[in-house]
């Protein structure tokens, strides 16, 4: 049947998604030392910020052990805690 040759076309809404740069709590404890200060200018100097993107998510994947002040846009639950846990603080950009 012709229905099944043709490839399905319907609607699609994500030219007007915001682009997510997500990282790890595991690549903050690889890449930043104790007491430091993360935002956007600093995952860049890092390499962690390639490319671009609207927003910041920072996800709970491995182990945080270092005291850091991370600025992002968007934070998981967990890993909100993960930073809590070891010291650090958490700001929520706009």
């Amino acid at each position: 049947p012709l229905a099944r040759t043709i490839a399905k076309r319907g609607f699609n809404n994500n030219q007007f998604a915001d682009k997510v740069l997500a990282i790890n709590v595991s690549k903050l404890e690889a890449k930043f030392e104790n007491g430091e200060t993360v935002d956007l200018e600093t995952l860049a100097e890092r390499g962690l910020a390639k490319g671009s993107f609207d927003v910041v998510k920072v996800l709970a994947g491995g182990d945080l052990t270092k005291k850091l002040t991370v600025k992002a846009h968007r934070f998981s639950r967990s890993a909100e805690e993960k930073i809590r846990q070891a010291g650090g603080t958490v700001e929520v950009l706009t």
